[in-house]
């Protein structure tokens, strides 16, 4: 996933780490903040909602109304059924296990590294090395590319279409990317085995990318491999897209895709997206699953002051970064005011908790009355709110992520500026973001003499004699919108048809009953990944890995930082819920 506006393993309040973003700052110091804010987010996504032991009688789905996030049925294929099975035996056997090993591991031993500000293709050299990966991916899949028609964009940018028998139906649109974070050199010593060794030391497979999101790439052709080895021929077209800059925002991969993808089924002409995201993990007692139906928006806001230079042995009263430093905490002083609204996206993720046995009983009954009762919400929000993670998630963040001022100890610095980064709510927008911000600093820039300009407006008076500027525009790139929120009803046969098919796959590979399965909760993220840039091939975009985010209460995965690793179990899982998905769908109502 990407950190511009994006990811990590996403969980119950769905979360997935911003990734990749199109950053000035050094290559070395954005992959450290990354990995810190990548743990961070893991940590809350995956024990958000720990409680002590025995806190909160459980109440059974009899009693909690069955309005409130309901729940599907596992959805196993009827007329694919006996190659479902088959395929599902073989994937449980040693020697599967074993070719999966192989081929995760040798894509991770491909360093397919994308870096923040590199130039277009052809031109740096650093894209190179994706046209080994390619030649990897070619000898991996030998019948994936002798059956499928391969359309190369960009050079780097890879679409498979895997035609179906009938050209009436939308196509099923998966989408992984081949990109990974780069690694810091400094860091090499810390890693448990060399970040690409892609080592497997009986359990794991251990490198960058064996996560994020080599095994996304890596489990859906090696679905789609033993499908061909197994003579199935889909009756739905089943498309597989494939960015390589992901991690830096993907300008110069899916950002091209998508018009290609456009133009070969036109705008809303995909059934339905899957992209990485989220994975599953306990909550209150229960294993809960989020694939994300929604983005936050992005946006950085610059905020510039320049003010006379001069010797520092005659200041004024306010220097430039004195200024820029009081308008800054009068920033963090005032967050945005969140609420948690009905309907949103993160209210359905509250709502889908009263299905856990753990949850406290006074908790549970203000989300079941807060769909009629206002009182009940507020108290719902208040509780929920006590973790400033799913605050976060609800609300519009602010987090002053750059600053610079002065040239020189015995200089007045002539001007002075700072970078405030914004995930937006899905309840807001770019242009209420930028509305705020102006707002808040209209009495500062009163306060201390200076000529107003907002986002190209001017907001003081031009002729007015002033002791300086203030500026704020957008840095580096164009705000991004939250994503379109895809439905998630009753009658939403695509998310209903993703829930059952998560089940079943997670079923299988466990020997549960559908009565002992995982719950199905919408998710958000919080950063963002590739459908930024799909939006218009379908309204039914989710993002979801089929990933367990921690083991025994420890955080392994190690994405966007040392010791990325994944268990060869999840791994094989993961083939194991493509295969059912590009199964389920084929034999599905989806027009």
């Amino acid at each position: 996933m990407s950190t511009t506006n994006k990811k990590t393993n996403e969980f119950l309040p769905g979360i997935l780490p911003p990734r990749g973003t199109g950053r000035t700052l050094s290559s070395r110091r954005t992959v450290a903040l990354r990995g810190l804010v990548v743990l961070a987010t893991v940590f809350a996504s995956t024990f958000l909602w720990k409680v002590p032991y025995g806190i909160g009688p459980y109440h059974t789905h009899q009693e909690v109304n069955a309005d409130i996030c309901p729940q599907v049925s596992e959805l196993i294929p009827k007329s694919n059924g006996a190659l479902w099975k088959a395929l599902g035996d073989t994937y449980e056997t040693d020697a599967f296990k074993m070719r999966a090993v192989d081929w995760l591991a040798g894509a991770v031993r491909i360093p397919t590294e994308s870096y923040d500000q590199m130039g277009p293709v052809g031109t740096d050299p650093r894209w190179e090395k994706f046209g080994a990966f390619h030649d990897y991916l070619l000898k991996a899949f030998p019948l994936v590319h002798a059956s499928l028609e391969v359309t190369k964009v960009n050079t780097y940018g890879l679409i498979y279409v895997w035609k179906g028998t009938s050209s009436s139906l939308k196509p099923l649109l998966l989408a992984a990317h081949q990109d990974v974070v780069p690694v810091e050199e400094t860091t090499i010593d810390q890693w448990q085995y060399p970040p690409f060794s892609g080592h497997f030391d009986g359990e794991r497979v251990w490198g960058r990318g064996s996560q994020d999101d080599k095994s996304g790439l890596i489990g859906i052709m090696s679905a789609m491999e033993n499908m061909l080895e197994n003579k199935f021929q889909p009756t739905r077209t089943v498309v597989l897209a494939s960015g390589f800059d992901e991690e830096t925002s993907g300008l110069h991969g899916a950002q091209m895709l998508a018009p290609v993808l456009l133009e070969m089924f036109g705008e809303n002409g995909y059934a339905m997206l899957v992209d990485e995201g989220s994975g599953y993990g306990e909550q209150f007692g229960r294993v809960i699953a989020t694939p994300g139906i929604s983005e936050k928006g992005y946006l950085d806001v610059m905020i510039n002051v320049a003010s006379p230079g001069g010797h520092s042995s005659l200041p004024p009263y306010h220097t430039s970064i004195g200024i820029l430093a009081d308008m800054l905490v009068n920033i963090e002083r005032n967050p945005f005011e969140v609420h948690l609204e009905r309907g949103s996206p993160t209210y359905k993720i509250a709502q889908c908790l009263v299905h856990t046995p753990d949850l406290p009983a006074s908790l549970r009954r203000d989300i079941i009355r807060a769909e009629h009762n206002e009182l009940a919400l507020r108290r719902a929000e208040q509780e929920l709110f006590k973790n400033p993670m799913f605050k976060n998630l609800v609300g519009t963040t602010q987090a002053i992520d750059l600053i610079h001022g002065g040239v020189k100890v015995n200089a007045l610095p002539e001007q002075a500026w700072a970078v405030v980064n914004h995930r937006i709510s899905t309840q807001s927008s770019v242009t209420a973001t930028k509305g705020r911000d102006t707002e808040l600093l209209i009495s500062l820039a009163s306060q201390f003499n200076l000529s107003y300009t907002a986002f190209g407006a001017r907001i003081t008076d031009a002729d007015a004699p002033a002791f300086g500027t203030l500026t704020l525009s957008e840095a580096y790139t164009h705000g991004l919108e939250p994503a379109p929120v895809s439905p998630t009803g009753h009658d939403a046969v695509p998310y209903q048809l993703l829930s059952g098919t998560i089940r079943a796959a997670y079923n299988s590979h466990r020997g549960l009953s559908d009565d002992d399965s995982l719950i199905i909760s919408p998710g958000i993220m919080s950063g963002n990944t590739d459908t930024r840039y799909y939006w218009q091939l379908t309204e039914h975009i989710f993002r979801y890995g089929h990933t367990d985010g921690a083991t025994g209460g420890s955080i392994i995965s190690g994405v966007h930082t040392i010791n990325e690793a994944i268990k060869i179990s999840n791994f094989v899982e993961m083939i194991q819920f493509f295969t059912t998905l590009i199964l389920n769908v084929d034999e599905s109502e989806l027009p």
